[in-house]
């Protein structure tokens, strides 16, 4: 399956599109890949600390999103991270060099827009379930008028 480009799949821009390519997708499921180098946003000396996949789970969850909005032949809409339970993180940064997967799997989507998503970082050839999450999300309706007046409809 070709995947289209991240940047058509989050609603991020620039430098906050973090994530490097969507590897697949299905109705329940997205992977995608980061690359961690000397450049990567948030980098330092050791290079990402492993407190920022909770954003790559984060934008992975979106691009899921953004995946399934096109497949309808829909817009890509803004979604709000509203959590994460039990992130579990078995190093303290992602090296130079390391090319990450993160896999999301939706496990509830209700109606009005909350979802929970089980979440994991491989490290590519190294430490498989280098962190993990279930991360809880919020996608309005509309989101103009959700943030105007906290209406989800």
């Amino acid at each position: 399956m070709t995947m289209p480009d991240i940047r058509a799949l989050v609603p991020h821009s620039g430098q906050m599109v973090l994530l490097d390519r969507a590897v697949s997708a299905d109705a329940d499921n997205l992977c995608a890949e980061v690359r961690i180098h000397a450049g990567s946003m948030l980098a330092g000396e050791e290079g990402v600390g492993a407190w920022v996949g909770i954003e790559y789970m984060a934008q992975a969850i979106a691009a899921h999103a953004g995946w399934l909005a096109l497949e309808r032949g829909q817009e890509v809409k803004v979604g709000f991270l509203l959590g994460s339970r039990k992130y579990d993180a078995k190093v303290s940064h992602f090296a130079p060099g390391n090319v990450l997967r993160v896999h999301v799997h939706r496990v509830l989507q209700a109606e009005n827009g909350l979802g929970a998503f089980e979440c994991r970082i491989d490290i590519v050839g190294g430490l498989a379930h280098a962190a993990t999450a279930t991360v809880t999300v919020f996608q309005p309706d509309n989101v103009n008028q959700f943030l105007k007046d906290g209406n989800a409809g």
